[in-house]
């Protein structure tokens, strides 16, 4: 059996789990690089942030595969929050309005901070003074997890704060579109030889090999977005400027209007 508890092989998941696996299987591993890199030179909060970061993403990518994008079934979205691949207590307070970008539980809990407060990235940037506007949470990293308009649009400023789903959903459209787009190419070029083999002229047709595929090539990225293409396409995706009807599916995600919450 497999150590990897994302690795389908290592339990019995239901129908559909694959879909998550190599995603999941690279932030395990990412997190497992992360504790065992040196912590020279760092804070020893900040030397935790990435652990907190990748947890975060963890579990946004498989809340957005399923609420979002609606790319896994309930089975397997339920399977995640049995098994705990996946952190419960948060994505039941992004279904809240005010917390949809949270990045931790832990800042929002009074009793971790002074003065019975909550964290400064719970304070929208509009309500910052100069001096906090570059501030983050001592303990996640986080620059803001606010919600309302004129936030951060990546809470952690780094890769840990990416889309994975949108981007996952961006690359998977991009394969289709370039298999489409092949598949066109492929039978213009017979039509041509056809034409040319009945006109007694060559049978050959030029075609134009030029890619404008740019998104960055999946392997050397990973799981991220290797390309600022893509990852403008993704946080389109993340908005729902590209959602799909479908009436079947479970419709419990919180409203999409955000509400101003410290």
């Amino acid at each position: 059996m497999s150590t990897n508890r994302w690795d389908p092989k290592a339990k019995k998941p239901p129908r559909g789990f694959s879909e998550l696996a190599p995603v999941l299987s690279a932030l395990e591993n990412e997190s497992r690089d992360k504790v065992r890199e040196s912590n020279a030179g760092k804070r020893n909060t900040e030397s935790m942030w990435p652990v907190w970061q990748i947890s975060w993403q963890r579990s946004r990518y498989v809340y957005d595969m399923y609420y979002t994008h609606k790319r896994i079934s309930k089975k397997v979205y339920d399977y995640c929050i049995k098994n705990k691949l996946v952190d419960a207590a948060l994505i039941a307070k992004w279904k809240k309005p005010g917390y949809e970008r949270l990045c931790s539980t832990y800042v929002i809990n009074s009793n971790n901070y002074k003065f019975g407060t909550t964290s400064i990235c719970r304070v929208p940037l509009k309500d910052r003074s100069p001096e906090q506007l570059t501030a983050q949470d001592p303990t996640t990293g986080c620059r803001g997890c606010a919600s309302g308009v004129g936030q951060p649009r990546n809470i952690f400023g780094n890769k840990y704060g990416q889309n994975l789903a949108a981007v996952q959903v961006a690359r998977s459209k991009r394969a289709e579109e370039l298999e489409r787009k092949r598949l066109l190419e492929e039978q213009m070029e017979q039509r041509a030889r056809a034409a040319n083999v009945a006109g007694g002229g060559p049978g050959d047709s030029e075609t134009d090999d030029d890619s404008d595929d740019d998104y960055g090539p999946a392997p050397a990225a990973g799981v991220w977005a290797g390309g600022s293409k893509l990852e403008i396409e993704s946080e389109r995706l993340a908005e729902g400027d590209d959602e799909q009807d479908d009436d079947e599916h479970d419709t419990n995600k919180p409203s999409k209007k955000l509400k101003t919450s410290s």
